[in-house]
């Protein structure tokens, strides 16, 4: 079996995590309370998103969620006990090297979100934290957020003004609206929009022809896309440059332009 047929999977209660053709996928798995977010599943999908960026065989990262919702939000309820997030056991300060939505933010690896169902709150702005969106026919985005007494509490008031400018931005949060999938893509919150039946297809199509790239050169385009949001254009310029440099001595670069003079496909190996 070559790395590229390698199938890896691994399962907690609540997250499953899978890598097979380069492509990681990570998918809530608590379709009884509609994928709302406990505590051990926060350490968890944090964890696992560490994971599939440190691993040299993932080039790209599929979030979704099993049942009919990707996440309804934080899960506040006070009778899970230890494992809620009411406001009695929240802490009052975070380690922001280890939540879900800083290391999703942080990470290299591409991420498509393949929304399959409703997205609200906590769940909207880890869709908002992935590249790219894919949303299934039934899917919904709900800024629900100033409705429950609260803000867009993980990356949605960063995400949104950036995304949709701030009017547009303004509209969703003040309102706490729920867009469908296809006001979603009217919005410029989604990439696409797909039959439900078709979704996990039509989301590893798009991952497998990132993972058809060369994997240095996609995720240091992301890198800089990220830094380039806040800093000037001379200043980028800079850093895209010192970025180009050891791309030039890769085996990569060198098999990419080989392919292209041999009108062929190339096959890169992430070095």
């Amino acid at each position: 079996m070559t790395d590229t047929q390698r199938a890896v999977q691994t399962a907690s209660s609540e997250v499953l995590y899978a890598v097979e053709d380069h492509i990681a996928t990570i998918t809530l798995n608590a379709p009884e309370r509609m994928n709302t977010i406990s505590g051990p599943m926060l350490n968890e999908l944090a964890a696992l998103l560490l994971r599939a960026n440190e691993d040299a065989d993932v080039r790209c990262v599929i979030l979704t969620g099993n049942g009919r919702a990707f996440c309804a939000g934080l899960d506040l309820r006070k009778e899970r006990g230890d494992e809620g997030l009411s406001a009695a056991s929240s802490p009052t300060t975070l380690d922001l090297r280890s939540t879900p939505p800083t290391v999703l933010q942080a990470m290299d690896k591409p991420t498509i979100c393949a929304v399959n169902g409703g997205a609200a709150g906590y769940g909207m702005d880890t869709a908002l934290g992935c590249d790219i969106r894919i949303m299934a026919e039934s899917a919904k985005l709900a800024a629900a957020f100033v409705k429950r007494g609260v803000v867009p509490e993980s990356g949605g008031t960063w995400f949104l003004p950036r995304m949709i400018g701030w009017a547009k931005a303004a509209e969703l949060i003040f309102t706490g609206r729920t867009l469908s999938a296809r006001e979603s893509l009217d919005w410029g919150l989604a990439n696409e929009v797909v039959p439900d039946s078709e979704l996990m297809g039509r989301a590893r199509a798009v991952a497998k022809e990132i993972a058809g790239n060369a994997p240095l050169a996609v995720q240091a385009a992301k890198r800089m896309m990220r830094i380039g949001l806040n800093e000037t254009f001379p200043d980028h310029v800079h850093h895209v440059y010192l970025q180009l440099l050891p791309l030039f001595k890769t085996q990569d670069m060198a098999e990419g332009i080989k392919a292209f003079m041999e009108k062929r496909e190339p096959k890169f190996v992430g070095r």
